[in-house]
């Protein structure tokens, strides 16, 4: 896989005798892992001018990912309301692109995607491991397909994942494995733990665009339940029972996610 140092950086005497120590007792590496790609994706620190990287991408903070032509944007929040993916929608699904902190040397991916396929394998989905431009890409296939690519950079990893129908998974994987081509990684040089994702960052208006339609569904929310109380304190609507274990829509939801 595409694996380079920091443009005008060079390894100090310890890193290069870790380094060489490293090669000799880990296990030959697979041809697949050296895979060079035409092109990116690519470390910030590539760049003589910043804003060259911002040019014409979406800036998410640790990636910068170009937009495909018809793609639309899907935000993930984690209960805390903090952006945990940003997905690019188009007419033949969708794919993800995100970063996390890695080793200097290249090899975090060979062990992710041997992971990646034992947890397809343990939700009964059929696994295919493919070879691709930058190396292996993990395949699932169920009810839909799924596939991983991944990319060694220096300090960093970048897993792409791709989602859609089968008959689409031609196309889309084409629109993913461009944007990840032409994607930029803002490493940046705090010390992080191995695997740890580097943060997301919606561009400012995009943020006030998402605060605003979360703060409309929990009006909107609230309004309900009010209306709901009224009617139930009138006796248009029964009172819901409840249990120790309690409400029965509680544990309806308990149910039905396996609660």
């Amino acid at each position: 896989m595409a694996f380079g140092r920091r443009k005008n950086e060079t390894a100090t005497p310890a890193e290069e005798t870790a380094e060489a120590e490293a090669s000799v007792v880990s296990e030959e590496p697979d041809i697949e892992d050296f895979v060079e790609y035409d092109g990116g994706p690519f470390d910030v620190e590539d760049f003589d001018n910043p804003d060259d990287a911002v040019a014409a991408r979406l800036d998410l903070g640790s990636v910068l990912v170009p937009m495909p032509a018809a793609g639309q944007i899907q935000v993930e929040l984690n209960e805390q309301g903090v952006p945990s993916a940003v997905w690019v929608v188009t007419p033949n699904g969708r794919f993800t692109i995100a970063a996390y902190a890695a080793p200097k040397s290249p090899g975090l991916w060979r062990e992710v995607a041997s992971e990646l396929a034992d947890s397809l394998r343990k939700d009964n989905a059929q696994v295919s491991i493919e070879d691709g431009p930058w190396g292996r890409e993990v395949v699932g296939t169920g009810a839909g397909v799924v596939r991983f690519i991944g990319v060694d950079g220096y300090r960093w990893m970048i897993r792409c994942v791709v989602n859609g129908a089968a008959e689409a998974m031609p196309n889309l994987v084409a629109e993913a494995r461009e944007a990840l081509g032409d994607t930029v990684v803002r490493r940046g040089d705090t010390p992080l733990p191995v695997r740890t994702p580097l943060p997301v960052q919606l561009p400012e208006p995009m943020l006030e665009q998402l605060q605003q339609a979360a703060a409309q569904q929990a009006q909107m929310a609230a309004a309900q339940q009010a209306l709901v109380q009224e009617q139930q304190a009138q006796g248009q609507l029964p009172t819901e029972r409840r249990s120790a274990s309690g409400s029965a829509m509680q544990q309806l939801r308990s149910t039905s996610t396996g609660g």
